[in-house]
């Protein structure tokens, strides 16, 4: 795994169960047709990589393109010049990588001709609506569907996706793939109403089911004993009227602010939500009065310096965006944020930075 809540875990997959669960999983969820030239981002080190770079596709016959190095180099118009020299018909990458390609402008896609695209993917965490009309106006035309993807190393395949034929709702990945049978429960295992928060959980089973954590049975294990009787995977979650999921994040990763339970994910996609602002991250700090304060990492756009002007700007349009409560209580301007090799930011080193306390296990990070 990649390593973003802790200490990376090696997960154990079986050959049969994983190869169903990749090659069908990919090619309903990309509508892949006979003749489509798929690309994805992902290092085939991590379990996207392995999923949808090499096995799944391959199992198809799909054409896959494999392009190595950074997004940015030579210059941001690395991907949409591969997509224009090879005709990519489905592109699949990461909301990281998609922010981080917000930052250079509308123009870097304007200049490629991405006709040839018919499906576009993202992968690795939940992506906030901005970032979701961005890749859908600029690299997909308004044309192309989203086909946002939930799952985990540890399920091996999609669970939960926003195939072509379902209606599009930027930051939702949709609904659980046929055969998979999804929930948003209370710690007790109880179903909770629509439009509330609880904890996703899985309650069929599917082809790509991990058999074991290498060399540790309890963390396996608890998995299952969180809730009993479910796979928990550990991220907090709402469901609509429509049955479509909505992941708020880690569940370490709801802050508790004065008895309001908010998702580092909300203030972090009303931050990017702002026109100056290219990435977010945000932690919960102890608070005397509060339980936790919020504290907002944030990456500008290029053309914007960070000043207290801006940063006034900023927490009031979180304040506009989403609630008072919501408001971040500071703001820093930064350069980076940490992320691992797979592209998630790793939340827990800057809480760790912030608190002046050890880090944990950051064998993946990229930097």
């Amino acid at each position: 795994t990649s390593g973003t809540t802790g200490k990376p875990k090696g997960i154990v997959h079986v050959h049969g169960g994983y190869a169903v669960g990749t090659s069908y999983t990919h090619r309903i969820a990309f509508d892949l047709q006979d003749d489509d030239v798929f690309l994805c981002t992902a290092d085939p080190g991590w379990i996207t990589g392995h999923s949808y770079v090499v096995y799944g596709p391959l199992i198809n016959g799909a054409t896959v393109l494999l392009a190595e190095g950074a997004l940015d180099f030579p210059d941001p118009g690395r991907w949409w010049k591969l997509v224009e020299k090879y005709g990519v018909n489905i592109f699949y990458s990461t909301p990281t990588a998609i922010r981080a390609l917000m930052r250079f402008g509308d123009e870097w896609p304007a200049k490629y001709d991405l006709s040839s695209l018919r499906v576009l993917g993202s992968v690795g965490e939940p992506i906030n609506p901005e970032a979701w009309l961005w890749f859908h106006k600029n690299v997909g035309k308004g044309q192309c569907p989203i086909i946002d993807t939930w799952w985990q190393t540890e399920t091996g395949q999609f669970l939960i996706a926003t195939v072509p034929s379902y209606p599009q709702k930027p930051g939702s990945p949709g609904k659980p793939l046929p055969g998979i049978v999804a929930d948003v429960v209370d710690r007790e295992g109880n179903p909770v109403e629509n439009n509330k928060g609880g904890f996703l959980v899985i309650k069929s089973q599917w082809p790509a089911m991990m058999r074991t954590i290498s060399g540790d049975v309890e963390r396996y294990n608890g998995y299952w004993e969180l809730i009993p009787g479910y796979y928990a995977a550990g991220d907090v979650a709402t469901r609509d009227d429509d049955g479509y999921f909505r992941v708020m994040g880690r569940a370490d990763d709801v802050m508790n602010v004065s008895g309001y339970r908010i998702g580092t994910a909300e203030v972090e996609s009303a931050l990017v939500s702002h026109p100056a602002v290219a990435e977010a991250a945000v932690i919960g700090k102890p608070d005397p009065l509060k339980g936790e304060s919020i504290k907002a990492f944030v990456i500008l756009r290029d053309g914007y310096e960070g000043s207290e002007d801006l940063l006034k700007l900023l927490k009031a349009h979180v304040r506009v965006e989403l609630s008072p409560i919501a408001m971040p209580g500071e703001i820093d301007f930064v350069p980076s944020l940490p992320k691992t090799r797979s592209g998630k930011i790793m939340r827990r080193v800057l809480k760790a930075k912030e608190l002046g306390v050890a880090p944990g296990d950051i064998s993946t990070l990229e930097d």
